[in-house]
């Protein structure tokens, strides 16, 4: 099966796409994920992506890609994906088309996460983040000792791209640049809109929606 998770920076497709490769043991694909490393390791793309991430801005879409594309000719992604946070754009969506019809891989759904603005601010701006990528939440999930990752000891920062005004910003570019998305897929008849709630509520629509779409018969 293969899927496309897409909606506004902080929405919960990174955790559901977790529980769903779990589920369906298919590899989560997360654009944001590749580029972090990249940039932690100071690679060439990660050094040119680095500044456009900070920013709040879209990385190029030649950059995105060819990450994407090297990703998806590996062999865990033959057998099926979860596309987390991509295609971004229009014109990633059509170079996405052309890499998978040429490999005879259609997208069997295109999954919105729905939700607000505000409810997008208040999640990412209370993020807090360790060196090794340990995630907590100043009002959701806080850690033990305030300023410390519970599980090394390191102390805790905010992104760059997690300030508000940076998540601000990144709003205003994810309704310009991947909201037309919506309409894309629904004229394609793979659109499926996934309401907001908890992880477990959330969770349970999703596989509900994927069973629909794929005839997937893993047991929940």
């Amino acid at each position: 099966m293969n899927l496309i998770f897409f909606g506004p920076p902080g929405a919960g497709k990174g955790t559901q796409a977790q529980l769903l490769q779990q589920r369906e043991g298919i590899p989560q694909i997360s654009t944001g994920d590749m580029l972090r490393a990249a940039i932690r390791a100071r690679t060439p793309l990660g050094q040119r992506a680095q500044k456009f991430v900070d920013a709040g801005e879209l990385v190029p879409d030649d950059v995105m890609i060819a990450l994407v594309h090297a990703r998806l000719n590996q062999p865990d992604a033959r057998r099926g994906f979860v596309l987390d946070g991509f295609p971004r754009t229009v014109k990633q969506a059509q170079a996405l088309d052309r890499v998978l019809e040429a490999s005879g891989r259609p997208i069997d759904v295109s999954v919105y996460f729905d939700v607000s603005d505000e409810v997008i601010v208040r999640r990412l701006a209370g993020r807090r983040v360790c060196r090794q990528g340990h995630i907590y939440h100043l009002e959701a999930s806080p850690p033990k000792v305030p300023g410390r990752c519970d599980l090394d000891g390191s102390p805790l920062f905010q992104r760059e791209d997690d300030r508000e005004v940076t998540v601000r910003r990144r709003l205003e570019v994810y309704h310009r640049e991947t909201e037309p998305l919506t309409d894309l897929y629904r004229r394609r008849g793979i659109f499926e809109p996934l309401r907001d709630g908890d992880i477990e509520t959330v969770y349970r629509n999703l596989v509900a929606i994927v069973k629909t779409k794929t005839g997937s018969q893993k047991p929940d």
